[in-house]
């Protein structure tokens, strides 16, 4: 898909703002619909298909960063985060629910409609190592991990919920078994970001998913650091 063929759902409670940006993209050719509310975006999105969600994050009632892991987890749409806050913290947090981008108020129209296209580029065309192969399961310890449906399986048939973040960089694990992998190549495999934004996010993701799939995260055997290089995948992966 191109990306001028796709449909942009914008969220934000600044009439103004999402109006504008509607406007703005309708001009240069792209489908928008723009709504008000994260009440408002669920309906749409429980009757339309969008392609990418633009969504701010300090909205009235339920907030962006609620509505972009429902999102993330249940329809897997791209979403591009707005925010005043520029603080690394906050993207960081963004990044964990599983947002694709972050975008700091007052931004430019056209930069944002350039990182809009980036995204879906990336998500429509992903990277080698990236495709999730239909029906495709990938065991390692005691756990399956069912790619296509992204549901993470213990030995006793017992599900483990995986945020989108999470489940991305135990998918890039998975595909690189025993190879180390730098911050800098976790952020472009997993997460495809820019290190110099993103870099703690990595050890954050790890810690998290070390507390899912590890014995001990205290002292983990899958996941394992390796000092000044990254990370390591340590356990044998069979495809099922």
């Amino acid at each position: 898909m191109r990306p001028e063929e796709s449909h942009i759902l914008i969220v934000d409670d600044h009439r103004e703002i999402r109006e504008s940006l509607a406007q703005f993209l309708a001009k240069n050719g792209r489908r928008a619909t723009a709504v008000e509310s994260a009440a408002a975006a669920r309906k749409f999105l429980s009757e339309t298909r969008a392609d990418l969600v633009i969504l701010d994050i300090m909205m009235p009632g339920e907030d962006g960063l609620s509505l972009c892991r429902h999102i993330q987890e249940a329809l897997h749409v791209p979403v591009i985060l707005l925010s005043a806050r520029a603080e690394e913290l906050d993207r960081i947090v963004g990044l964990e629910v599983g947002a694709d981008d972050y975008v700091v108020k007052p931004f430019n129209p056209r930069e944002l409609l350039a990182r809009i296209d980036a995204v879906l580029r990336r998500t429509h065309s992903m990277p080698p190592g990236h495709q999730e192969a239909s029906g495709e399961t990938l065991a390692f310890d005691r756990w399956r991990l069912r790619v296509a449906e992204r549901v993470l399986v213990d030995d006793a048939g017992n599900e483990e919920e995986l945020s989108t973040g999470e489940y991305r960089l135990l998918l890039t694990f998975l595909q690189r078994p025993k190879a180390v992998l730098s911050r800098d190549q976790l952020l472009d495999l997993a997460f495809d970001r820019g290190a110099e934004v993103f870099d703690r996010a990595v050890d954050t993701q790890i810690s998290r998913l070390r507390r899912k799939i590890e014995a001990d995260p205290r002292t983990p055997k899958l996941i394992k650091t390796v000092w000044g290089g990254g990370y390591i995948f340590t356990a044998p992966v069979k495809k099922t």
